[in-house]
């Protein structure tokens, strides 16, 4: 279901930049000229917003560039597959990012120098969109915590299936991908859901999954 700004309570976002300073700043705009929209998530980190108990959101806003190895793209997908729209604010305002940005899924790409009021005037177009749509996600008690996460010993096909699932490919997706027929696809994200979960890390739910790729470095 797509969330809609005109009706009855507020749309949960999630501000992620790598300078504070611009994460504070929104939330505190949104804050007081927002009503209808709810800062859930603020960080600077793109692990601590995957891991976030409140996420999924319905709505990212998300930095271009961040102090870290995922790609744009990587992290665009992983926020539609969990069911987040995602507008990307940046400083790098060129045709090629924004292009780059757009292919992969986000609702919206705008420059960091537009006035907040624009910024967030664009977030709302984006959820009428209709490609945003939240889903439920039990927290997630690793989110606080700072301990290294369990190695659940995924083979290298259950990496690779994880890896692919988690951009928002179909299972047949997996299977085109990897060359190999449906049920293998299948059983690969399966052992991968349940080795995880004996090393007491949920993943039964794509957005549990897509936390625990993020974790363990599928996500490039």
């Amino acid at each position: 279901m797509t969330p809609d700004p005109d009706a009855e309570g507020t749309v949960r976002v999630a501000i992620l930049d790598d300078h504070a300073l611009i994460v504070d700043g929104l939330a505190a705009w949104i804050g007081e000229h927002a009503p209808d929209l709810d800062v859930a998530i603020r960080t600077t980190q793109w692990l601590d917003l995957i891991r976030h108990p409140e996420f999924p959101v319905d709505l990212v806003l998300m930095d271009l560039q961040l102090g870290d190895s995922v790609s744009i793209e990587s992290r665009i997908r992983a926020c539609r597959a969990a069911g987040a729209s995602v507008v990307v604010v940046t400083a790098l305002d060129d045709a090629e990012s924004r292009e780059r940005c757009l292919a992969a899924g986000a609702d919206g790409f705008v420059s960091k120098t537009q006035p907040l009021g624009e910024v967030v005037g664009l977030a709302r177009r984006a959820l009428l969109g209709g490609r945003g749509g939240a889903v439920a996600v039990d927290g997630d008690p690793a989110a606080g915590g700072v301990a290294a996460p369990s190695d659940a010993a995924l083979s290298a096909a259950e990496r690779r299936a994880v890896a692919l699932y988690v951009q928002g490919r179909s299972t047949a997706d997996v299977a085109a991908a990897m060359d190999v027929g449906y049920e293998t696809a299948k059983t690969y994200l399966r052992r991968a859901r349940d080795k995880y979960a004996k090393v007491g890390r949920p993943a039964g739910r794509r957005a549990e999954l897509i936390r625990r790729a993020a974790e363990d470095g599928m996500l490039e």
